[in-house]
């Protein structure tokens, strides 16, 4: 009955993928590692549930949400808390696909070959020895299994997921310079980080598990806040807390303060001996808080509170 049934798939024209023993093993160790959070890294449950879907799936985590919500450090705490080597690629908006699978560097085997008389020409025969191994070739080709981490890939032209999409599906590229197929030994754990700036395409958002990290509410963020600073006294961290989200939730800001920046904010506090009083008192709601720079980042955003102040003050 299981050849009929092979057969009968098979006359279909589907393609259908069978699992070797490697894969077998593979998605079973994967299986094995589950993301609990970590001691530097506040993680809700939805987030975790997330990246333990992607190792499940085998599928890359692709991760939204505002600058300084902690996508970056995300990968950076699952790898340490389940012991895998972390790989990173930043995306600027010059970057290609190309660079992370591998570079040919003709230039310097062409300047070689001019002075192959010093050595005798043997680097220039060899290839290899010009190939520059990209991110993805370094995690395909590792010993044990990694992270690999796509950081702001929103930042590149459009065309560039597409160009990654046989990639990261098949976990293998072919490397044409030196003939040769490059497959993953074992398939790494890829975290894609998104701030929104241009739209993805449905084929490489097919490819993913998606996740967006929601802006920390009160309760959360004051265990993040706890995390980097212990010592903090409940004064100071109840009335900066008051402040930044009063400062975050006025209407109209062009850039609101993110976690990042309240951290930012609370050390430069710390650092001045500013106390609770100062944040709490009258005057200060009618004028910008003090080290207001690590909050509002333009004079756009200056000038709205200004005004908002200023309203605020003749209308008592």
């Amino acid at each position: 009955m299981g050849e009929e049934n092979n057969r009968q798939i098979i006359s279909t024209g589907l393609s259908v993928a069978c699992p070797t023993v490697t894969d077998t093993v593979a998605r079973k160790a994967q299986n094995a590692m589950k993301f609990h959070g970590s001691k530097n890294y506040i993680a809700t449950r939805d987030l975790m549930l997330s990246v333990n879907a992607a190792i499940t799936l085998q599928r890359p985590l692709l991760v939204k949400g505002e600058p300084g919500t902690g996508k970056t450090m995300l990968a950076e705490e699952v790898a340490a808390a389940l012991d895998m080597p972390l790989l990173q690629w930043h995306i600027k908006s010059t970057t290609k696909a190309q660079q992370g699978l591998y570079e040919y560097d003709a230039v310097s085997r062409l300047r070689d070959s001019q002075l192959s008389d010093l050595d005798g020409g043997e680097r220039v025969k060899n290839i290899h020895n010009y190939i520059v191994k990209g991110v993805l070739w370094q995690a395909f080709t590792s010993e044990k299994p990694v992270a690999l981490l796509i950081d702001e890939i929103d930042k590149a032209d459009i065309e560039f997921p597409n160009d990654l999409l046989r990639e990261i599906d098949r976990m293998e590229f072919y490397c044409y310079e030196t003939r040769e197929l490059i497959r993953a030994q074992h398939r790494p754990l890829v975290f894609i980080t998104s701030n929104n700036e241009k739209e993805l395409p449905d084929a490489f958002l097919r490819r993913c598990f998606f996740h967006y990290i929601q802006f920390p509410d009160a309760a959360t963020m004051q265990s993040i806040v706890g995390v980097h600073f212990p010592g903090l006294k409940k004064e100071l961290l109840a009335a900066a807390m008051q402040t930044f989200y009063e400062v975050r939730n006025l209407p109209g800001l062009k850039k609101k303060p993110s976690t990042s920046e309240l951290l930012d904010w609370l050390k430069l506090l710390l650092a001045e001996d500013i106390p609770a009083s100062v944040l709490q008192s009258q005057e200060l709601k009618t004028a910008l808080p003090p080290l207001a720079g690590a909050l509002l980042k333009n004079e756009q955003d200056v000038t709205l509170f200004e005004k908002l102040m200023f309203m605020q003050r003749h209308n008592r």
